[in-house]
């Protein structure tokens, strides 16, 4: 574990485990987590022999709380000071949800020119657009991202509880189990980072276009996806990302939630696996 300021002076956290020698999978966590909702994924993969990176998203986890540089363009500089200072070269890219689009958007300007990236996997994640305009008919109304900022700000510690227990792992569903130990490590993983990020961060997730980052990346791209989350509707992410994508491939997961790297994680680490090693 580390550190590494970028060069607008914030400190970001990471997590560098197994030989250094081992091809590299870079993690991106969603919002509002840390890298340590990748625990699960990082201890299998380091089992399988490989080096497993994973970073704190600026204004979350143990990264600096900064008040500002909150959007895609920020996140992707700062996963690439993470990627350059530990020399990282034909990484294998994870990004969940928010972390999907930091991921995209990293591969597309910053590792893929520099010849850092060898594969891309995108796990309900939020590219190519998550906002409902005119040209994105399946994507969420404003309305619904302005209730989010509305509730952060009247009562994170609720709000987050609310998203843990309900949608997010899809507990809300009839007859499903719901893992308490799975929502109070959300709840902590959000109440670690800082307010203001959190608060900006959900313009970055929702209300950024993709479109010309997943035109430009030609790594082969797995794109993962239940088709019942509840939190990135699969019509407005992964249905149209995977047509963007030049070397893009679509696997749907029947009836599983947006949470599904913990809710289901030995489905998802076998086909992780099956792609890295392809």
């Amino acid at each position: 574990m580390g550190t590494v300021t970028t060069k607008d002076g914030v400190e970001i956290f990471y997590k560098d485990w197994g030989p250094k020698d081992a091809r590299p999978i870079v993690f991106h966590h969603g919002w509002p987590l840390s890298a340590d909702d990748w625990d699960a994924q990082m201890l299998f993969f380091l089992a399988q022999g490989y080096r497993v990176v994973a970073h704190d998203r600026r204004g979350h986890g143990r990264s600096t709380q900064v008040g500002d540089g909150h959007d895609m363009d920020h996140y992707a500089a700062d996963a690439a000071a993470v990627v350059e200072h530990l020399d990282l070269r034909d990484a294998v890219h994870v990004g969940h949800s928010t972390g999907g689009g930091e991921a995209a958007r990293y591969v597309a300007r910053h590792g893929q020119p520099q010849g850092r990236v060898a594969k891309l996997v995108l796990i309900g994640a939020v590219p190519p657009l998550m906002l409902k305009t005119p040209s994105n008919p399946h994507g969420t109304p404003r309305e619904v991202f302005d209730g989010f900022r509305a509730q952060l700000a009247a009562n994170r510690a609720q709000f987050y509880l609310d998203v843990a227990s309900g949608p997010f792992y899809g507990f809300n569903r009839p007859g499903a189990r719901t893992l308490p130990g799975a929502v109070h490590n959300w709840w902590r993983q959000g109440m670690m980072g800082g307010a203001k990020a959190h608060y900006d961060g959900i313009a970055a997730f929702s209300e950024t276009d993709f479109t010309d980052d997943l035109k430009a990346i030609d790594v082969p791209t797995l794109v993962m996806h239940g088709d019942d989350d509840q939190i990135v509707p699969i019509e407005a992410s992964a249905v149209p990302a995977s047509k963007l994508l030049e070397h893009g491939t679509l696997k749907i997961y029947e009836g599983l939630p947006h949470g599904m790297c913990t809710t289901h994680p030995d489905v998802i680490h076998r086909d992780l696996l099956a792609f890295v090693r392809s």
